[in-house]
């Protein structure tokens, strides 16, 4: 088993009151609910500021799209002849 710490966190009492709903609909404990809502929150926010970086690094480096060449390409979508996605220039 991992090992784990506690951590002490003040929400509003309607939300207080909706984890423990959740918890009891969903035979989980608070504690494991928080944790789990934290795990995928810290992961999402890892994923995105990690795709941000890479598109700063990307365009530092000049591997861009045209705006004109994205709009075009955009527009199509829904049509029966979407073009394909636009190359970096």
């Amino acid at each position: 088993m991992a090992k784990s710490s506690t951590v002490t966190v003040r929400i509003p009492a309607a939300l207080r009151a909706r984890l423990n709903n959740l918890a009891e609909a969903t035979a989980r404990t608070r504690s494991w609910l928080a944790a789990h809502a934290l795990e995928v929150y810290v992961d999402d926010q890892e994923w995105q500021l990690g795709t941000i970086r890479k598109g700063k690094k990307d365009f530092e480096e000049g591997r861009v799209a045209s705006h004109q060449n994205v709009s075009n390409w955009l527009r199509s979508w829904g049509r029966k002849r979407k073009m394909p996605a636009p190359r970096c220039e």
